[in-house]
């Protein structure tokens, strides 16, 4: 009989030790302290706002505070860091996707390996702007091509980021087009030099050049997102305008390291589906440039490897190999 209770005892230990190491468990009990978003974009722009208007609703869900933290700077690089370097399944890295996708055919050498950002669930999609000076009287994508070709070499141009400097090249080179790239470091110094006429195309976020097309002095020729944005519907797709290269969506989502169990990331993007549908988020990221559209770890991670297939085909039209 005492062997009897012994093994009983052992195997209730057992299952014990099974619920809690469970999959459903896991998500279950997730999250079991405050959670911590950190964001490669600083406060105040369209990805903070949103990180924290979904960090409010997902808080209330889950019993436990969101904490944003914003770590701009270094190509996303401070914040990618940052965050694999924690080692946390608390802690969440919220970016666009064009903060990454060319780093390897920007850097010598990454101080992070790429496979370890694993997609959790995708936000939002930035609205970006393929953007004009009112003064140079240009109204459409074919009346820049034309201007273009007209005075090669002439014209300048600049984006946001690494990623869609790539998506430019790539459409200057299929339309033929010499035009001079300068760089810049601060996207509100860009769009304030647009608007005097200093560069003649920016392709940043909507939301950057927005204040200086609200005041009449840039004008937005397309979007390069699949669909138009209601906040300017009036504005054509890259697409419709017959230029498909230019075509791309500004992809925002959450990245969990692998220390995240699977079923704690499906549970995440559950959560942020259904946050998704509020209508104060859907109306504040609106308002910001942003549509709302959620999507899983799968569709996400299927999305960014798209646009780094993007990426890559344009490199390769130049000669450009990532680094190992």
């Amino acid at each position: 009989m005492h062997n009897r209770i012994k093994f009983s005892r052992a195997l209730s230990a057992l299952a014990g030790v099974f619920l809690l190491t469970s999959p459903t468990f896991a998500a279950d009990s997730w999250p079991s302290r405050p959670v911590r978003f950190i964001v490669t974009l600083g406060a105040g722009s369209g990805v903070d706002i949103g990180a924290r208007l979904f960090g409010d609703k997902l808080s209330a869900k889950w019993g436990q505070p969101v904490v944003v933290e914003n770590r701009p700077g270094g190509d996303g690089m401070v914040a990618i860091t940052s965050f694999l370097g924690a080692h946390d399944d608390h802690t969440l890295l919220v970016t666009p996707v064009s903060s990454f996708t060319a780093h390897p055919y920007f850097h010598d050498k990454l101080p992070y390996d790429p496979k370890d950002l694993i997609p959790v669930a995708r936000v939002s999609k930035t609205v970006v702007a393929v953007s004009v000076p009112a003064s140079l009287n240009v109204n459409s994508l074919k009346e820049l091509e034309a201007l273009a070709k007209a005075k090669p070499g002439q014209l300048n141009w600049t984006t946001a980021t690494g990623f869609t400097d790539f998506v430019f090249a790539g459409f200057l080179h299929s339309v033929g087009l010499q035009m001079t790239k300068v760089p810049y470091k601060n996207p509100a110094g860009a769009a304030a030099d647009l608007a005097a006429g200093t560069i003649q195309v920016y392709m940043p976020a909507y939301a950057i050049v927005r204040p200086q097309v609200e005041a009449g002095r840039v004008k937005v020729l397309a979007v390069t997102n699949h669909e138009r944005a209601t906040t300017i519907p009036n504005v054509p797709t890259a697409l419709e305008e017959g230029y498909p290269s230019l075509e791309f969506d500004g992809l925002v989502g959450y990245f969990a390291t692998a220390d995240m169990p699977q079923a704690v990331r499906d549970k995440i993007a559950a959560d942020v589906s259904e946050a998704a549908k509020d209508p104060q988020i859907v109306q504040r990221m609106t308002a910001t440039a942003q549509v709302v559209s959620p999507g899983d770890g799968k569709e996400f991670a299927e999305s960014i490897a798209q646009q780094r297939a993007q990426v890559a085909a344009v490199a390769k039209l130049f000669g450009n190999k990532p680094v190992k």
